[in-house]
């Protein structure tokens, strides 16, 4: 079985229990509040503290072409995306499940701007400068190819595009480093290798400008904008 069918496998099961792994990812339930906690060492108000952090990345009243990947459930961007009517987003995931699911929160929210698409964020299906921005919330750390999607991401954006998002990064919490090795990792949800923060800003200093990272707890929020046509 190839990496990409044994993540798809993988998420194939949250996808069927979106009430837990929404309330997860939101820390917003019980149960997730609970998984927070004892995996990442966060409560609600550092949860919304990184997921701020990464969004801000969006300009406000954004009207240009949106990449989302990967949107997985759509439970952390459709919210965003109902507030941004002007924007041409295009959602993208390699778990149909998943997708599914966002297509649902999107349906209840009726949201008109918003198209998605199965596929590998290795091999993104657009032509090079095809997006304003490009987001990648919780994505990176699952990734097979880490190299192959910041390549793709970079080629995509048009000269002067803004590319944000958040991942796990390594060597901010040993808890979470030890959970994320033995249960994440072991359980296909998560691939190695994995960023620290410092690498992150390196490699993003590399390839954009003006790229910032900060860290709540084991999760990096970043946000880099691409060198213009004119260098600036």
């Amino acid at each position: 079985m190839s990496r990409h069918d044994e993540i798809k496998n993988a998420y194939k099961s949250l996808g069927g229990e979106a009430t837990f792994y929404d309330g997860m990812i939101t820390c917003s339930t019980l149960l997730g509040k609970a998984v927070c906690k004892l995996v990442w060492n966060m409560n609600k108000r550092k949860n919304d503290r990184y997921l701020e952090l990464a969004l801000s990345g969006i300009p406000q009243d954004f009207s240009g072409k949106m990449l989302e990947i990967p949107v997985g459930t759509g439970i952390l961007t459709m919210p965003v995306y109902k507030t941004l009517p002007d924007a041409d987003v295009t959602c993208l995931d390699y778990s149909a499940d998943m997708m599914e699911r966002a297509k649902r929160q999107a349906e209840k929210r009726e949201i008109k701007n918003v198209c998605f698409m199965q596929g590998d964020v290795g091999k993104l299906p657009f032509s090079d400068g095809s997006f304003d921005l490009v987001l990648s919330l919780n994505g990176f750390h699952a990734f097979p190819d880490k190299e192959a999607a910041y390549r793709e991401v970079f080629r995509v954006l048009k000269p002067g595009g803004r590319f944000c998002g958040c991942f796990y990064v390594k060597g901010e919490n040993k808890r979470t480093d030890w959970f994320v090795e033995k249960i994440y990792t072991a359980k296909g949800y998560f691939t190695p290798p994995y960023e620290t923060a410092h690498s992150l800003e390196i490699r993003l200093k590399a390839m954009y400008r003006k790229a910032e990272v900060k860290t709540v707890e084991g999760m990096a929020a970043f946000r880099c904008r691409k060198d213009g046509s004119d260098g600036k």
